[in-house]
């Protein structure tokens, strides 16, 4: 396989900081995204590639490494540790009268020919186990989409996988899918793929885990006369009675009328409206004049 610069496929230069990486990530994840070039197979590869790259490079660890080591970084710390031991069971040969054996300083392509194609490090008939690279993606996701479980089809390095997500889920929540991540080396184990979910929100509603938080326009007669309104919830309206009396700010808790508790089935946060009084403006002079007699009657 051609070895990709991933700083290329991304468009930043090598000392791009982790927010420019994080962007330049979205930006074009957005323009390459599969839902939005259906049957486009170049931009299917290009946003493989994205994937791919930002997996790395969003790592502060993977890019250390992928900086220092190239298309071989996955198995950088493996060749280190195999060669300090070749160097320490080179050094007790040498001590015991032997010669030959591994040098250290050999071409990394050829040790690791030698290291995966079924060979030890120490010429055994063994392979070595390394489990496979993980993966990292993120789904954007609306607010509104969360409200009820569902399935979303994700497309990771060129592959299409069908996840069920949870409703509930959080903005800013990691899942962990295990082994859909790259394939091990040597027999080893599959990686696994870590999903970080954005959650937009483009309601009127606030959201703290599981509760709700609106504000509600409340008109000085109901306020002060009390009566029945009818205020939105996320899933519908409902009919609520406002006391005589009512101040301004006042709170209501509507219970279980929040957002799904995640993971717990039929499990719901609470609604919490707070109501806002809107003083009349711009008054008849006969609303004047009758709100002049109220305030006489109200001074007696």
């Amino acid at each position: 396989m051609a070895f990709i610069d991933y700083y290329k496929v991304l468009g930043v230069e090598k000392k791009a900081s982790e927010a420019d990486i994080k962007k330049a990530y979205r930006k074009m994840a957005r323009k390459y995204h599969p839902d939005l070039n259906p049957n486009d197979k170049e931009a299917e590869r290009k946003f493989k590639e994205l994937n791919e790259a930002n997996e790395v490079l969003s790592n502060a660890e993977n890019r250390k490494k992928y900086d220092q080591h190239g298309e071989n970084w996955q198995q950088a710390e493996q060749y280190e540790q195999s060669r300090r031991q070749q160097q320490q069971y080179q050094g007790g040969r040498q001590q015991a009268g032997f010669g030959g054996g591994f040098s250290g300083g050999g071409d990394y392509s050829d040790f690791f020919e030698s290291m995966f194609g079924g060979q030890s490090a120490r010429g055994g008939g063994r392979s070595t186990q390394f489990k496979g690279q993980d993966f990292n993606a993120e789904l954007h996701l609306d607010l509104k989409e969360v409200y009820t479980t569902h399935k979303q089809t994700l497309t990771i390095n060129g592959k299409n996988i069908r996840l069920t997500i949870p409703a509930g889920v959080e903005n800013g929540q990691i899942i962990k899918i295990t082994g859909l991540g790259a394939e091990g080396a040597g027999g080893g184990p599959k990686g696994d793929l870590y999903i970080t979910f954005t959650i937009e929100n483009h309601t009127a509603f606030k959201r703290d885990k599981a509760n709700l938080y609106a504000a509600v326009d409340l008109d000085v007669y109901s306020a002060i006369l009390g009566g029945e309104i009818t205020v939105d919830t996320f899933d519908g309206k409902v009919k609520l009675k406002v006391p005589a009396g009512t101040q301004n700010g006042t709170k209501v808790k509507l219970k279980g009328k929040g957002f799904p508790v995640y993971k717990k089935e039929n499990q719901f946060g609470d609604l919490y409206i707070t109501y806002e009084i809107k003083i009349p403006t711009s008054l008849s002079e006969k609303e004047k004049e009758l709100y002049t007699e109220l305030s006489k009657l109200r001074t007696l």
